[in-house]
């Protein structure tokens, strides 16, 4: 049983996320948030495996509440739902930790696909839509490559590794095209996310676009 907390100030989407969500025999809404500090405290208390966080509420910055709770000493998988797929806070989101987006009037089916997903500790959203908005914030806002861990640091495997996942490749595919298992992908990627102190692969495809390993 996956257990879910939703954080939104408004209450028509926190009961309709809660009625679609119940639906699913393998997933939990164990409680309600309207803000961000109010979604810290209630995942203190209730310990849930994934939360779904707004990142727009007048009583608290749900970006300031992911980077919180995915940095935390045992953190917690955030999925940023939102009403728009370009919404000029989400590259804020992403970089604070959040595992991905996904849109408010997503079909059911994809709600539940993104709790598990998150769940799992893989990435909510495809790698080609997740560079698309890398690609469009940067265009639009002419971001610099910042200053951040050293990309020396990674072996020639690695960073094929992290080309392919700059490309929009999944785990699988990845594998297929270095001819390796795709446990050992995996074990590649959290080695590589732990070497650059990166929390998930959404952080890890942000920084090969900006280190240029991503096309």
């Amino acid at each position: 049983m996956i257990r879910v907390l939703i954080v939104d100030d408004q209450l028509v989407v926190r009961r309709g996320l809660r009625v679609l969500l119940d639906d699913f025999p393998d997933i939990q809404v164990v409680g309600e948030a309207v803000s961000g500090p109010g979604a810290i405290e209630a995942v203190a208390e209730l310990r849930p495996d994934v939360v779904l966080m707004d990142i727009r509420m007048p009583e608290g910055d749900g970006i300031a509440a992911t980077r919180a709770l995915a940095s935390g000493q045992d953190p917690v998988p955030v999925v940023v739902i939102t009403t728009f797929d370009l919404d000029e806070y989400i590259f804020a989101s992403l970089e604070a930790g959040a595992v991905g987006f996904l849109l408010k009037n997503a079909e059911p089916e994809d709600l539940a696909a993104a709790v598990r997903s998150a769940a799992r500790g893989d990435g909510l959203v495809s790698p080609s839509v997740t560079r698309r908005v890398i690609a469009e914030f940067a265009r639009r806002r002419q971001i610099a490559v910042p200053e951040g861990p050293d990309i020396r640091l990674l072996t020639p495997r690695e960073l094929d590794i992290v080309r392919a996942l700059g490309q929009g490749q999944t785990n699988a595919q990845i594998a297929g095209h270095l001819h390796l298992e795709p446990g050992t992908v995996k074990a590649h990627l959290s080695r590589i996310m732990a070497k650059l102190d990166l929390q998930g692969r959404v952080q890890l495809v942000i920084w090969a676009f900006r280190n240029g390993l991503s096309s």
